[in-house]
């Protein structure tokens, strides 16, 4: 009897032990996902661009991208910014200048003030609204933003809204259902996204 009470608490004593190895080794699983950043950031209305041309003082000159989301340049007239990365933009204006100038014109856009990037995170956070920054959000960082959620959110019904412009001049609405559960736990598609300027969080 005593040898089966002796067995049975060694028994116990490795079942316990190996719980502790198992458990270790889920603490230490370190899990990556990855997140397709976006191909160059897009210029938007407001923001501040340093346009140079070289050795042409004339044609090089700062400015803003104006709410229609044109600038205005020498010689060229306006040129659509809005929409374009600041190197699409360089290689735009330089096609526009050939016509003007001598050889091939160099162009290089620099942004001096980022103003254009802005998301909105609304519903059933603490503080909805409309929120600036300077560099690429995720949806978690957005969700933070917005102070979190309220008592009442109904955090798995999430809905990230993305307007974009057709080619046929109509603007094309994608809604994005996001469950929480499943972004706090890296689990199912998108995951923590990285939002674009003019998305929308919905929290219901």
């Amino acid at each position: 009897m005593q040898l089966q009470r002796v067995i049975h608490f060694i028994g116990r004593i490795c079942m316990a032990g190996f719980m502790g190895v198992a458990m270790a080794g889920c603490a230490a699983t370190v899990q990556e996902r990855e997140y397709e950043a976006p191909g160059g950031f897009l210029l938007g209305p407001e923001d501040l661009l340093e346009i140079t041309v070289w050795k042409n003082a004339d044609l090089s000159r700062i400015t803003p991208i104006r709410p229609d989301g044109l600038i205005s340049m020498p010689i060229i007239g306006d040129v659509q910014a809005s929409g374009l990365t600041a190197d699409g933009l360089a290689h735009r204006i330089a096609e526009r200048l050939k016509q003007f100038v001598a050889g091939s014109p160099a162009v290089s856009v620099s942004v001096k003030e980022l103003n254009s990037y802005s998301i909105f995170v609304l519903g059933e956070v603490t503080r909805p609204g409309k929120y600036q920054a300077k560099s690429y959000v995720t949806l978690l960082q957005a969700i933070s933003m917005g102070g979190g959620f309220t008592e009442y959110a109904k955090k798995n019904k999430l809905q990230v809204v993305r307007a974009r412009l057709n080619g046929d001049n109509k603007i094309h609405e994608t809604r994005i259902p996001i469950r929480y559960d499943d972004l706090l736990a890296g689990r199912g598609e998108p995951g923590n996204m990285i939002l674009l300027s003019g998305d929308t969080v919905i929290v219901p």
